[in-house]
């Protein structure tokens, strides 16, 4: 039997294949809020979807419901730069996981952070140190 010819769960049910993704999605950031840090709950769109923002990676970071409900339908650069617990560096992981660079937003949010426990293995290899 070939790959072509198997059936595969995610075919069969949708739905499998975006709980999978809303998964992937929290353990990027250690199930904390992009925003402010607290355990994330939802998703939130950067881009809000009512301005033309999709449902992709890019555009969907983890957050928890207190933000995600403050943040409504606002651009979240605008309402992240007003709310008292803005952090530079979460803004900079924010605007790279809008870029893509899922690689650089994890890094910088572990440097807001220092607490992040990442569950990756590779990752855990290297300790960073503030100098």
């Amino acid at each position: 039997m070939h790959t072509d010819d198997a059936v595969f769960l995610e075919d069969l049910c949708p739905k499998f294949r975006f709980r999978q993704w809303r998964k992937s999605i929290h353990r990027f950031t250690g199930k904390s809020c992009i925003y402010c840090g607290k355990p994330s709950e939802s998703i939130d769109h950067i881009l809000p979807r009512s301005q033309g923002g999709l449902s992709t990676t890019e555009n969907c970071v983890p957050a928890c419901l207190s933000c995600n409900g403050d943040k409504s339908d606002e651009n979240a650069m605008y309402w992240y730069r007003r709310q008292r617990f803005y952090d530079p560096r979460r803004a900079m992981a924010i605007r790279a996981w809008l870029e893509g660079d899922l690689r650089l937003a994890i890094r910088l949010l572990q440097w807001a952070n220092p607490n992040y426990k990442n569950n990756n293995p590779k990752e855990n290899k290297t300790n960073f140190k503030a100098a």
